[in-house]
């Protein structure tokens, strides 16, 4: 059997993660290029968990677009919700099953955790945060690995049979492995020569055989089950710090958000103080977001916090401090009071769109 990728893709509202879409841009690199100098392309398979099968119809068009040739359904008694060794337990078998030369998955929570579990149960080492890989040969893997929070571009060698990966949220591509670091991979999918989103990808179903161990830690609720955008997918985000002066102050924030269709994120001082939940938080410690437009309000920005925000294809930072450290990382800088400058901002977008 010739060798196959296994790509472990998230679902946001129906529709590939954007972090999801990135891994399967390196594993369609990938898939592409096994064996090293065969013209023939390895099988790409986009592996979901818990799908039913109306989003199955549905996200089998859209990974078609993304270079996928099969779209693999995971499903069995208690995987009802995330339960990250029981996912782990079903792509060993999986890549057992297809004879797998590489698994790869988006470097989020869910994904990083699933492949760690992974590589404790194959005893397979993971490497994190690569933006670009490729096949050498013998069981030998060429890297480029994010490091340092995305500060610096490692290259590495994986030895391994079957190469364990997780994605960097903003993963780089060829170009940024010879030093253009601000190279990401399109958001826009591939074109492929072999499948049309029309025709979509053939479905298949998989049930692992797990233990009762395996699923000792299940999720029963998530933030796609509770509604609401998520951070590290918004194409909005309006960031607030120590300058908003305390949980009430958060309530401009959030309406502003509600009109640009975004979503709230704070530093890490916000949620130390306890005034946000921690999965709001933006930094190297918190979620690592990539929107078109990041506003941060009364933030200083320190470097944990820049790594997590440097993504963002725009930055608008509001703050009293014309010395702030975010000031010159910001497209644009507004110094003055974020409690005159926001309101001001909301009746200016309500006049704009007509709203009392």
């Amino acid at each position: 059997m010739s060798p196959a990728v296994l790509c472990l893709v998230e679902l946001d509202h129906g529709e590939v993660a954007a972090g999801s879409q990135r891994a399967l841009a390196v594993a369609r690199s990938l898939a592409v290029d096994l064996p090293p100098g065969s013209p023939a392309a390895a099988a790409l398979t986009a592996v979901v968990f818990g799908a039913d099968g109306p989003l199955a119809g549905s996200a089998g068009s859209e990974l078609a677009r993304y270079g996928a040739t099969e779209l693999c359904l995971v499903s069995g008694e208690g995987l009802t919700g995330y339960a990250p060794a029981a996912w782990a337990r079903a792509l060993e078998q999986l890549a057992a099953q297809r004879t797998a030369a590489a698994v790869v998955a988006a470097a989020t929570d869910r994904g990083s955790e699933v492949l760690a579990h992974l590589g404790a149960l194959t005893g397979l080492p993971v490497a994190a945060n690569c933006v670009v890989a490729a096949a050498a040969g013998d069981g030998t893997w060429q890297l480029v690995r994010h490091r340092w929070a995305g500060s610096l571009l490692e290259e590495a060698v994986l030895e391994a049979p079957c190469a364990l990966l997780t994605v960097a949220a903003d993963a780089a591509t060829g170009d940024a492995a010879a030093g253009d670091a601000t190279a990401l991979v399109s958001a826009e999918p591939p074109v492929s020569a072999s499948v049309t989103a029309a025709a979509g990808v053939p479905v298949v179903t998989f049930t692992p055989s797990l233990q009762e161990a395996d699923l000792r830690v299940c999720a029963t609720e998530s933030a796609g089950q509770g509604g609401g955008q998520s951070l590290a997918t918004a194409r909005v985000v309006i960031g607030g710090g120590r300058g908003v002066g305390g949980p009430e102050g958060f309530a401009a924030l959030e309406e502003l958000a509600g009109l640009l269709g975004g979503v709230v994120g704070v530093s890490r001082v916000v949620t130390s103080q306890g005034w946000r939940p921690h999965r709001q938080q933006v930094g190297q410690t918190g979620t690592k977001i990539s929107p078109e437009l990041y506003l941060a309000c009364g933030i200083s920005g320190a470097i944990q916090h820049m790594a997590g925000c440097q993504s963002a294809k725009h930055i608008v930072a509001v703050n009293t401090d014309p010395e702030a450290p975010i000031m010159s990382r910001a497209d644009y800088a507004v110094i003055g009071d974020l409690n005159e400058i926001l309101p001001a901002l909301v009746a200016a977008i309500r006049a704009a769109g007509g709203q009392g």
